[in-house]
């Protein structure tokens, strides 16, 4: 049956009936595993270049992002966390097209 609230337990199905922890090393592998998609979706989404590697990417950047979609509705808090971590680092890591712009407000929108 599935969990309709968040839970916390070693115990959790991800995406496929054959992903099941059973131990704990086997969910922080599953949580490291999530944690590490999570990571590379970010940096999927700044690699998009030239226009058949940028359809391709784009391809895969929604594939990862509905299947790390469908991860959190497993409502494990390990794997929640595991997730919102991963795009958390990934966005640290790998936003850098921001880097040395900075925002200039004015009081006068006229100027």
């Amino acid at each position: 049956m599935m969990h309709m609230t968040l839970y916390w337990s070693r115990y959790v199905t991800l995406l496929f009936d054959s992903w099941r922890t059973d131990s704990w090393p086997s969910y922080f592998l599953s949580l490291a595993a999530c944690f590490l998609v999570s990571a590379f979706y970010y940096a999927s989404r700044l690699a998009r270049s030239a226009r058949l590697g940028a359809a391709l990417l784009f391809g895969l950047n929604s594939t990862i992002g509905y299947l790390l979609m469908l991860a959190i509705m497993s409502f494990n808090g390990g794997v929640f966390l595991a997730i919102v971590g991963g795009l958390t680092v990934g966005y640290y890591v790998f936003r850098f097209e921001d880097e040395g712009v900075a925002a200039v407000v004015l009081d006068n929108p006229c100027f």
